[in-house]
């Protein structure tokens, strides 16, 4: 059963300036900053009775109040997992991810997630904020990632994650025929109704997809998208909002639509593709240390060139 910790403390006058993430560190040592910083954003941990965000500024005197529960705090473990190895240096690792691995470990995904393996190739990313992960895939999305190897690499890669100057670029294979390309500019948040989805919301975050199109087929797409943003699910978000769904997304996807006529064994196909059609193709930045632009890509998986060969078929029948 989880405690419940109540404690009331004051930011003492020394820490003006500090972020109060940073000062809660010091002040709450027994416990993580990454926790601290869930609670504050949470509103567990109050700044003089309001809920604000980790990076406040303090001035001293200030009254904290920490109401929460106490869960056990999991320790995540190196595991010995084989991974696609683009690129790699003292400060940075470019790895080409597989559908099918989650990230970061969560409910129902303890191990066997990019973190772990990330431990074991690079041991001493343990002393780092989420192993040196600075972004994310999808569980069931394949491609390029970067993680960060030293603090100084990981803090100048956020930086730039921010400035929005990483430059990501997406394969995806949408229901639907596309006349041509676009951009979308539509925020996105929480499902007003489904807490584990995300949708176009006036209440949600800035997020800008502009896509192309790369070929047309009898019924579906297959598209480049290049990413302005990096909200959660944000190129599934954005085509399912302009009813152009991605091929096999079970959250987005909505109903199975098949081309009139298809063969039998591309109707097998589009029914049982195993995972939304997206890849991250392309991943470009400017390397943290030799200030120099750096670019990799990685060819689409076989079961997206399958897919795109079966629909080219379909054409030629």
């Amino acid at each position: 059963m989880a405690d419940t910790i109540n404690r009331e403390e004051r930011i003492p006058e020394a820490m003006i300036g500090m972020r109060l993430d940073q000062a809660c560190a010091e002040i709450f040592s027994d416990y993580s900053r990454e926790r601290l910083k869930h609670w504050i954003k949470t509103g567990a941990l109050t700044l003089d009775g309001a809920a604000v965000k980790p990076r406040e500024k303090v001035y001293g005197g200030e009254r904290l109040a920490l109401t929460a529960e106490l869960e056990e705090e999991v320790s995540h473990e190196p595991e010995d997992i084989e991974l696609e190895i683009v690129y790699e240096d003292d400060d940075v690792l470019v790895i080409n991810k597989e559908h099918g691995m989650v990230v970061h470990p969560g409910a129902g995904n303890h191990d066997g997630t990019l973190l772990n393996a990330i431990l074991h190739h690079c041991p001493g990313n343990s002393m780092m904020p989420r192993a040196g992960i600075v972004h994310r895939l999808d569980k069931d999305t394949s491609g390029l990632m970067v993680v960060a190897k030293s603090l100084t690499a990981q803090a100048d890669l956020v930086e730039q994650l921010q400035a929005r100057t990483v430059s990501r670029e997406y394969d995806a294979v949408v229901t639907g025929v596309l006349t041509s390309g676009a951009t979308v500019d539509a925020p996105i948040g929480r499902h007003p109704k489904d807490r584990k989805r995300q949708a176009v919301t006036h209440s949600g975050k800035p997020a800008v997809t502009h896509f192309r199109v790369v070929e047309r087929f009898r019924g579906h797409t297959h598209i480049r998208c290049k990413l302005e943003t990096g909200r959660t699910h944000q190129i599934r978000v954005h085509m399912a909002h302009q009813r152009y769904p991605l091929v096999g997304d079970p959250v987005y996807g909505g109903r199975l639509k098949l081309p009139p006529g298809a063969s039998d064994p591309l109707k097998e196909l589009l029914r049982q593709f195993p995972r939304q059609a997206l890849h991250a193709r392309r991943l470009a930045f400017i390397h943290p240390i030799t200030d120099k632009e750096v670019e990799f890509r990685a060819e689409m998986p076989g079961d997206m060139l399958v897919l795109i060969d079966y629909l080219k078929e379909d054409i030629a029948r």
